[in-house]
């Protein structure tokens, strides 16, 4: 068996996420927190889903209630990259979604600026899907 030692940035075709999908139990109340959370209008598709264009990557928020399951939580935080975290803050707290957990020994749901340098806060969705916001000029890339 051949070992490729090729990395991406050799290569021409370098695959790029364009779609992230989250399960929620009810699409309208979805819609409604998502487009207050995000600050966005979504876009309805069909198969019980709706989109949010989140930059180059697409938020798929899709219900799952049909198939008679419950929805299955994300099993790690989408990170999401933007300019006024104050505000973004401010409508997660008005949505009651601020996540009780610890980041580092400090409160995730509070605004603080991590170990690494980001300045961040993160949430809960009603499906228990995580997620940060991560204020843009200060993203530790790696």
């Amino acid at each position: 068996m051949t070992t490729s030692t090729t990395g991406p940035a050799d290569r021409a075709d370098v695959p790029r996420l364009f779609r992230l999908s989250v399960e929620v139990g009810d699409l309208e109340e979805a819609v409604a927190f998502y487009g207050r959370l995000l600050g966005l209008e979504g876009r309805r598709q069909g198969g019980a889903r709706c989109y949010f264009q989140c930059g180059p990557v697409t938020l798929s928020v899709q219900d799952v209630s049909a198939l008679g399951a419950p929805p299955h939580p994300a099993a790690k935080a989408l990170y999401f990259t933007v300019t006024d975290l104050d505000a973004v803050f401010e409508r997660a707290k008005a949505l009651d979604c601020l996540s009780t957990e610890l980041v580092h020994d400090a409160p995730a749901g509070a605004i603080a600026v991590r170990p690494w340098g980001e300045r961040s806060f993160y949430v809960q969705d009603p499906w228990d899907n995580p997620m940060c916001f991560v204020e843009d000029d200060t993203v530790y890339p790696g």
